[in-house]
């Protein structure tokens, strides 16, 4: 019984996994029109250098709870399959959130931005935590990591995850650092259409890791009862 049709031990089966869910939970080009918003009484250079930090940052909070949250979860007991279902239910959770109000999380985002107009070192907060990669990315990084393998070398996994985190860290600072084109190309209402398709994707990567979640439950608990049925 499988319900992965993904080989996530694999670099690109990790890949393919990691990225559209770290991906859809970031939505960089969403959070590009606000922070188009947020910086523009700051110049262009300003904004590109700003945009090349946040980017550096948010790749650091992800491939740290990529690396470390699930070993740090296990180290207090909870166990591989507890873990998955959690986290994938955690997942499908926030994206049924985005899927279903989609104006409350750009509010929430925009107010996120507030200390912004008050400061000037705001690289890390408030620009990456937690406007860019805050509690909600965390625990979907976590959550993904709960997909790495329970026997065997998780390398081939870390390094697909690794380099999915560094690539919506590359999208990040493209689109902040175009945020005004991207403002005129998208504007406001398709911004919502994209955020919606990509909530939608990350609620069925939530329930994806959720059902393997079950499958290594199910899987432990034959092996510890073989005549339970």
């Amino acid at each position: 019984m499988n319900f992965s049709p993904l080989p996530v031990s694999s670099f690109v089966g990790a890949f393919l996994l990691a990225f559209p869910a770290l991906f859809s939970i970031v939505n960089p080009v969403g959070a590009s029109l606000i922070f188009d918003q947020a910086m523009g009484s700051r110049s262009r250079d300003q904004r590109r250098a700003l945009a090349r930090s946040i980017a550096f940052y948010a790749f650091l909070v992800l491939l740290g709870s990529l690396l470390l949250g699930g070993y740090i979860l296990n180290f207090f007991g909870v166990s591989l399959g507890a873990l998955r279902v959690a986290g994938g239910l955690v997942v499908a959770i926030r994206a049924w959130g985005l899927l279903m109000d989609a104006q409350e999380h750009e509010d929430r985002k925009t107010s996120d931005t507030e200390p912004a107009h008050r400061q000037d070192d705001i690289a890390f907060f408030p620009m990456t935590m937690p406007f860019t990669t805050g509690p909600g990315s965390i625990s979907v990084a976590i959550a993904l990591s709960s997909q790495r393998p329970a026997e065997g070398s998780a390398v081939g996994f870390f390094l697909g995850a690794g380099v999915a985190a560094a690539g919506v860290a590359i999208l990040v600072w493209l689109l902040y650092s175009a945020s005004d084109r991207v403002s005129k190309l998208l504007g406001q209402s398709g911004a919502r259409v994209l955020s919606r398709l990509v909530a939608f994707l990350l609620l069925c990567i939530g329930v994806q890791i959720t059902a393997s979640g079950f499958e290594n439950l199910v899987t432990v608990f034959l092996a510890a009862h073989p005549h339970a049925f």
